[in-house]
């Protein structure tokens, strides 16, 4: 995930890819950079969208990067591929 905190509102904004072709999701949130509002922010965020309890998301790695890796307890490889797709730029 790419975060952009203090993004003006709190949405998934699409896919890309990075330098080796790895899909990821990029999102903002209003929320400030500051005392980990901004990730506690994605983090419900991404529970919203994904209909799971906030307390089964967390930001495992890249606390103070906007580049993060994120956990969904409980979820499949599979579904979160499903759920990365869903976010693919339409033609």
């Amino acid at each position: 995930m790419k975060l952009t905190p203090v993004g003006g509102a709190d949405r998934i904004d699409g896919r890309a890819l990075d330098a080796n072709g790895e899909a990821y999701l990029k999102a903002r949130v209003r929320a400030a950079p500051e005392k980990g509002e901004a990730n506690a922010a994605l983090e419900a965020l991404l529970a919203k969208a994904l209909g799971v309890a906030k307390t089964r998301v967390k930001v495992a790695r890249g606390a103070a990067a906007r580049m993060k890796i994120v956990e969904i307890e409980g979820a499949s490889a599979a579904e979160i591929a499903e759920f990365v797709a869903h976010y693919a730029e339409k033609p």
